[in-house]
Protein backbone atom coordinates (compact mmCIF):
# COMPACT_ATOMS: atom_id res chain seq x y z
CA UNK A 1 0.00 0.00 0.00
CA UNK A 2 3.03 2.30 -0.12
CA UNK A 3 2.23 3.26 -3.76
CA UNK A 4 -1.30 5.35 -2.28
CA UNK A 5 0.61 6.74 0.43
CA UNK A 6 -0.35 10.38 0.48
CA UNK A 7 2.22 11.75 3.33
CA UNK A 8 4.41 13.58 0.46
CA UNK A 9 1.14 15.35 -1.09
CA UNK A 10 -0.06 16.06 3.24
CA UNK A 11 3.44 16.97 4.57
CA UNK A 12 3.51 20.82 2.70
CA UNK A 13 0.24 21.59 4.35
CA UNK A 14 1.43 20.47 8.07
CA UNK A 15 3.51 22.38 10.49
CA UNK A 16 6.78 20.10 10.70
CA UNK A 17 6.17 19.07 14.16
CA UNK A 18 2.31 17.82 13.14
CA UNK A 19 4.03 15.28 10.40
CA UNK A 20 5.94 13.12 12.90
CA UNK A 21 3.38 11.62 14.02
CA UNK A 22 2.73 10.46 10.33
CA UNK A 23 6.62 9.20 10.24
CA UNK A 24 6.19 7.29 13.25
CA UNK A 25 2.72 5.70 11.74
CA UNK A 26 4.57 4.93 8.63
CA UNK A 27 7.33 3.41 10.60
CA UNK A 28 5.30 0.88 12.73
CA UNK A 29 3.10 -0.47 9.87
CA UNK A 30 6.40 -0.81 7.88
CA UNK A 31 5.51 0.97 5.01
CA UNK A 32 9.03 2.07 4.46
CA UNK A 33 12.62 0.92 5.28
CA UNK A 34 13.27 1.96 9.07
CA UNK A 35 16.89 3.88 7.85
CA UNK A 36 14.53 5.49 5.36
CA UNK A 37 12.28 6.84 8.06
CA UNK A 38 14.95 8.11 9.95
CA UNK A 39 16.87 9.63 7.56
CA UNK A 40 13.47 11.86 7.08
CA UNK A 41 12.85 12.30 10.31
CA UNK A 42 16.50 14.28 10.51
CA UNK A 43 15.77 15.97 7.22
CA UNK A 44 12.42 17.42 8.60
CA UNK A 45 14.42 18.48 11.86
CA UNK A 46 17.34 20.06 10.46
CA UNK A 47 14.79 23.26 10.07
CA UNK A 48 12.96 23.18 13.31
CA UNK A 49 14.01 23.97 16.99
CA UNK A 50 13.70 20.29 17.76
CA UNK A 51 17.26 20.27 18.23
CA UNK A 52 17.30 17.80 20.96
CA UNK A 53 15.20 15.41 19.08
CA UNK A 54 17.21 15.65 15.65
CA UNK A 55 20.30 14.67 18.01
CA UNK A 56 18.41 11.51 19.34
CA UNK A 57 17.63 10.31 16.09
CA UNK A 58 21.37 10.82 15.15
CA UNK A 59 22.19 8.81 17.75
CA UNK A 60 19.92 6.06 16.99
CA UNK A 61 20.45 6.31 13.31
CA UNK A 62 24.24 5.94 13.40
CA UNK A 63 24.82 4.15 16.49
CA UNK A 64 27.09 6.75 18.50
CA UNK A 65 26.82 9.01 21.66
CA UNK A 66 28.46 11.96 19.66
CA UNK A 67 26.92 14.63 17.22
CA UNK A 68 28.49 16.65 14.66
CA UNK A 69 29.47 20.32 15.93
CA UNK A 70 26.98 22.02 13.41
CA UNK A 71 23.98 20.05 15.71
CA UNK A 72 26.03 21.35 19.02
CA UNK A 73 26.15 25.22 17.36
CA UNK A 74 22.45 25.10 16.11
CA UNK A 75 21.21 24.46 19.72
CA UNK A 76 22.72 27.55 20.55
CA UNK A 77 21.59 29.29 17.83
CA UNK A 78 18.04 28.05 18.41
CA UNK A 79 17.70 28.60 22.20
CA UNK A 80 19.10 32.58 21.80
CA UNK A 81 16.36 32.98 18.80
CA UNK A 82 13.55 31.32 21.45
CA UNK A 83 14.13 34.39 23.77
CA UNK A 84 14.29 36.83 20.99
CA UNK A 85 10.67 35.90 19.73
CA UNK A 86 9.60 35.85 23.76
CA UNK A 87 10.16 39.13 23.86
CA UNK A 88 8.74 40.02 20.43
CA UNK A 89 5.73 38.24 21.73
CA UNK A 90 5.68 39.85 24.68
CA UNK A 91 2.98 43.17 23.77
CA UNK A 92 0.61 41.06 22.37
CA UNK A 93 1.02 37.34 25.44
CA UNK A 94 0.83 40.50 27.87
CA UNK A 95 -2.36 42.09 26.33
CA UNK A 96 -4.17 38.84 26.18
CA UNK A 97 -3.70 38.02 29.67
CA UNK A 98 -4.87 41.53 31.02
CA UNK A 99 -8.75 41.56 31.62
CA UNK A 100 -9.07 45.13 31.30
CA UNK A 101 -7.17 45.33 28.12
CA UNK A 102 -9.36 42.29 26.49
CA UNK A 103 -12.61 44.24 27.72
CA UNK A 104 -11.36 47.10 24.90
CA UNK A 105 -12.47 44.14 21.89
CA UNK A 106 -15.88 44.79 20.62
CA UNK A 107 -18.35 42.20 18.90
CA UNK A 108 -17.57 44.13 15.73
CA UNK A 109 -14.78 42.02 14.15
CA UNK A 110 -13.61 44.84 11.77
CA UNK A 111 -12.98 46.92 14.49
CA UNK A 112 -10.93 44.32 16.11
CA UNK A 113 -8.98 43.38 13.38
CA UNK A 114 -7.93 46.67 12.29
CA UNK A 115 -7.39 47.53 16.17
CA UNK A 116 -5.09 44.79 16.45
CA UNK A 117 -3.45 44.87 13.36
CA UNK A 118 -2.55 48.74 13.86
CA UNK A 119 -0.86 47.61 17.24
CA UNK A 120 0.95 44.12 16.50
CA UNK A 121 0.99 44.24 12.26
CA UNK A 122 0.05 40.22 12.97
CA UNK A 123 -2.62 39.74 10.69
CA UNK A 124 -2.91 37.48 7.24
CA UNK A 125 -4.33 38.91 3.92
CA UNK A 126 -7.87 37.79 2.68
CA UNK A 127 -5.75 36.32 0.06
CA UNK A 128 -4.52 33.94 2.38
CA UNK A 129 -7.82 32.21 3.68
CA UNK A 130 -7.74 29.46 0.72
CA UNK A 131 -4.40 28.22 1.87
CA UNK A 132 -5.61 29.19 6.00
CA UNK A 133 -8.30 26.51 5.32
CA UNK A 134 -6.15 24.04 3.32
CA UNK A 135 -4.22 24.15 6.71
CA UNK A 136 -6.99 24.04 8.89
CA UNK A 137 -8.13 20.59 6.74
CA UNK A 138 -4.87 19.08 7.29
CA UNK A 139 -4.35 20.00 10.75
CA UNK A 140 -7.88 18.77 11.71
CA UNK A 141 -7.33 15.13 10.70
CA UNK A 142 -5.14 14.40 13.58
CA UNK A 143 -8.23 15.80 16.22
CA UNK A 144 -11.22 14.18 13.81
CA UNK A 145 -9.63 10.69 13.46
CA UNK A 146 -9.12 10.48 17.42
CA UNK A 147 -12.56 11.97 18.48
CA UNK A 148 -15.64 9.81 18.96
CA UNK A 149 -18.25 11.96 17.07
CA UNK A 150 -15.40 12.91 14.76
CA UNK A 151 -16.57 11.63 11.26
CA UNK A 152 -19.89 13.63 11.49
CA UNK A 153 -17.78 16.63 12.40
CA UNK A 154 -15.30 16.18 9.34
CA UNK A 155 -18.22 15.93 6.87
CA UNK A 156 -19.73 19.35 8.44
CA UNK A 157 -16.49 21.24 8.17
CA UNK A 158 -14.88 19.87 4.55
CA UNK A 159 -18.38 19.76 2.80
CA UNK A 160 -19.16 23.27 3.17
CA UNK A 161 -18.52 24.95 0.30
CA UNK A 162 -16.23 27.21 1.19
CA UNK A 163 -13.82 24.18 2.34
CA UNK A 164 -14.89 21.60 -0.09
CA UNK A 165 -14.06 24.32 -2.98
CA UNK A 166 -10.33 24.58 -1.36
CA UNK A 167 -9.91 20.90 -1.23
CA UNK A 168 -11.09 21.10 -5.44
CA UNK A 169 -8.58 23.62 -6.14
CA UNK A 170 -5.60 22.84 -4.28
CA UNK A 171 -6.14 19.73 -2.30
CA UNK A 172 -8.30 16.96 -4.20
CA UNK A 173 -6.27 14.41 -2.48
CA UNK A 174 -8.37 15.12 0.94
CA UNK A 175 -11.82 13.65 -0.75
CA UNK A 176 -10.08 10.18 0.58
CA UNK A 177 -10.66 11.28 4.17
CA UNK A 178 -13.76 12.94 3.26
CA UNK A 179 -14.78 9.47 1.55
CA UNK A 180 -13.51 7.54 4.25
CA UNK A 181 -16.29 10.18 6.43
CA UNK A 182 -19.22 9.05 4.71
CA UNK A 183 -18.09 5.18 4.51
CA UNK A 184 -18.01 4.91 8.08
CA UNK A 185 -20.86 7.00 8.98
CA UNK A 186 -23.72 5.10 10.91
CA UNK A 187 -26.01 8.37 9.52
CA UNK A 188 -26.26 8.38 5.86
CA UNK A 189 -26.05 11.62 5.67
CA UNK A 190 -28.01 13.73 2.73
CA UNK A 191 -24.64 15.60 1.46
CA UNK A 192 -23.68 11.86 0.24
CA UNK A 193 -25.48 12.17 -3.13
CA UNK A 194 -23.82 15.57 -3.73
CA UNK A 195 -20.28 14.40 -2.55
CA UNK A 196 -20.69 11.69 -5.40
CA UNK A 197 -20.48 14.04 -8.19
CA UNK A 198 -17.95 15.43 -6.45
CA UNK A 199 -15.76 12.21 -6.76
CA UNK A 200 -16.83 12.14 -10.39
CA UNK A 201 -15.98 15.66 -11.35
CA UNK A 202 -12.74 15.60 -9.75
CA UNK A 203 -11.40 11.64 -11.04
CA UNK A 204 -9.02 13.71 -14.10
CA UNK A 205 -7.39 15.05 -10.78
CA UNK A 206 -7.66 12.55 -8.35
CA UNK A 207 -8.17 8.98 -7.20
CA UNK A 208 -7.36 6.17 -5.36
CA UNK A 209 -9.05 2.90 -4.13
CA UNK A 210 -11.70 4.65 -1.93
CA UNK A 211 -13.14 7.18 -4.28
CA UNK A 212 -12.98 4.76 -7.02
CA UNK A 213 -15.28 2.24 -4.63
CA UNK A 214 -17.22 5.19 -4.50
CA UNK A 215 -17.50 5.58 -8.05
CA UNK A 216 -17.96 1.77 -9.23
CA UNK A 217 -20.91 1.34 -6.67
CA UNK A 218 -22.69 4.67 -6.77
CA UNK A 219 -21.65 5.98 -10.33
CA UNK A 220 -20.86 3.22 -12.84
CA UNK A 221 -22.34 0.37 -11.03
CA UNK A 222 -19.80 -1.94 -11.45
CA UNK A 223 -19.61 -4.36 -8.91
CA UNK A 224 -17.08 -6.32 -10.06
CA UNK A 225 -15.16 -3.06 -10.68
CA UNK A 226 -15.71 -2.63 -6.81
CA UNK A 227 -14.71 -5.71 -5.70
CA UNK A 228 -11.09 -5.18 -7.55
CA UNK A 229 -10.72 -2.00 -5.71
CA UNK A 230 -11.48 -3.55 -2.42
CA UNK A 231 -8.74 -6.23 -2.90
CA UNK A 232 -6.33 -2.50 -3.30
CA UNK A 233 -7.30 -1.38 0.05
CA UNK A 234 -8.40 -4.91 2.59
CA UNK A 235 -7.03 -2.84 5.39
CA UNK A 236 -9.49 -0.19 4.99
CA UNK A 237 -13.39 -1.00 6.11
CA UNK A 238 -14.71 -1.28 2.39
CA UNK A 239 -15.03 -4.73 2.41
CA UNK A 240 -17.97 -4.52 4.93
CA UNK A 241 -19.75 -1.63 2.97
CA UNK A 242 -19.71 -4.02 -0.04
CA UNK A 243 -21.45 -7.22 1.48
CA UNK A 244 -23.69 -4.68 3.35
CA UNK A 245 -24.95 -3.67 -0.26
CA UNK A 246 -25.23 -7.21 -1.58
CA UNK A 247 -26.79 -8.74 1.18
CA UNK A 248 -29.21 -5.85 2.05
CA UNK A 249 -30.31 -6.63 -1.75
CA UNK A 250 -30.69 -10.66 -0.98
CA UNK A 251 -32.32 -9.94 2.90
CA UNK A 252 -34.76 -7.44 1.63
CA UNK A 253 -35.95 -9.81 -0.84
CA UNK A 254 -36.02 -12.98 0.54
CA UNK A 255 -36.76 -12.44 4.41
CA UNK A 256 -38.58 -8.82 4.59
CA UNK A 257 -40.73 -9.07 1.45
CA UNK A 258 -40.99 -12.98 1.34
CA UNK A 259 -41.35 -12.60 -2.26
CA UNK A 260 -40.57 -15.53 -5.36
CA UNK A 261 -38.33 -14.92 -8.46
CA UNK A 262 -41.77 -13.62 -10.16
CA UNK A 263 -42.71 -11.47 -7.80
CA UNK A 264 -39.16 -10.21 -6.69
CA UNK A 265 -38.40 -9.19 -10.74
CA UNK A 266 -42.08 -7.23 -10.60
CA UNK A 267 -40.93 -5.21 -7.46
CA UNK A 268 -37.41 -4.63 -9.12
CA UNK A 269 -39.01 -3.02 -12.04
CA UNK A 270 -41.44 -1.12 -10.03
CA UNK A 271 -38.52 -0.43 -8.21
CA UNK A 272 -36.49 0.93 -11.35
CA UNK A 273 -39.18 2.85 -12.49
CA UNK A 274 -39.97 4.75 -9.25
CA UNK A 275 -35.76 5.81 -8.92
CA UNK A 276 -35.87 6.98 -12.63
CA UNK A 277 -32.83 4.91 -13.04
CA UNK A 278 -31.35 4.07 -16.49
CA UNK A 279 -31.31 0.38 -15.91
CA UNK A 280 -33.08 -3.49 -17.72
CA UNK A 281 -33.39 -6.88 -16.27
CA UNK A 282 -32.06 -9.67 -17.83
CA UNK A 283 -34.45 -12.20 -16.83
CA UNK A 284 -32.31 -15.06 -18.78
CA UNK A 285 -29.61 -14.26 -16.30
CA UNK A 286 -31.55 -13.51 -13.59
CA UNK A 287 -29.49 -10.15 -13.28
CA UNK A 288 -30.26 -6.23 -13.28
CA UNK A 289 -28.05 -4.20 -15.72
CA UNK A 290 -27.39 -0.41 -14.41
CA UNK A 291 -26.47 1.92 -16.94
CA UNK A 292 -23.43 4.73 -15.86
CA UNK A 293 -24.96 7.58 -15.05
CA UNK A 294 -22.16 10.10 -16.35
CA UNK A 295 -23.64 13.46 -15.78
CA UNK A 296 -24.13 15.57 -19.06
CA UNK A 297 -21.33 17.79 -20.41
CA UNK A 298 -23.54 20.49 -20.76
CA UNK A 299 -24.35 20.36 -16.95
CA UNK A 300 -20.94 20.33 -15.67
CA UNK A 301 -19.98 23.16 -17.47
CA UNK A 302 -23.17 25.12 -15.80
CA UNK A 303 -22.47 23.60 -12.71
CA UNK A 304 -18.71 24.50 -12.47
CA UNK A 305 -20.02 28.13 -14.09
CA UNK A 306 -22.54 29.01 -10.84
CA UNK A 307 -19.21 27.66 -8.47
CA UNK A 308 -16.94 30.40 -9.96
CA UNK A 309 -19.27 32.57 -9.87
CA UNK A 310 -20.02 31.80 -6.33
CA UNK A 311 -16.31 31.94 -5.58
CA UNK A 312 -15.70 35.24 -6.84
CA UNK A 313 -18.32 37.07 -5.28
CA UNK A 314 -16.86 36.20 -1.86
CA UNK A 315 -13.56 36.69 -2.99
CA UNK A 316 -14.53 40.26 -4.23
CA UNK A 317 -16.61 40.61 -0.63
CA UNK A 318 -14.15 39.70 1.11
CA UNK A 319 -11.81 42.30 -0.63
CA UNK A 320 -14.12 44.42 -0.01
CA UNK A 321 -14.06 43.79 3.19
CA UNK A 322 -11.04 44.03 3.65
CA UNK A 323 -10.68 47.45 2.29
CA UNK A 324 -12.72 48.70 4.17
CA UNK A 325 -11.43 47.47 7.30
CA UNK A 326 -7.92 49.08 6.15
CA UNK A 327 -9.76 53.09 6.20
CA UNK A 328 -9.02 55.08 8.90
CA UNK A 329 -11.35 55.48 11.40
CA UNK A 330 -13.31 58.80 10.97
Amino acid sequence: MASYDLTPRIAPHLDRHLVFPILEFLQERRLHEDEQILKSKIELLNKTNMVDYAMDIHKSLYHAEEVPQDMVDRRAEVVGRLKALEEAAAPLVTFLQNPNAVQELRADKQYNLQMLSERYQNFASPMNQVQNRIWLMHWSLFIFFNHDNGRTQIIDLFNQDKYLNAIQTSAPHLLRYLATAFIVNKRRRPQFKEFIKVIQQEQHSYKDPITEFLACVYVNYDFDGAQKKMKECEEVSLRSMLVKIFFSVYLVLAEKLNLNYEEAERWIVNLIRGSKLDAKIDSHLGTVIMEPNHPNVYEQLIDHTKALSGRTYKLVSQLLEHAQAAQPAR
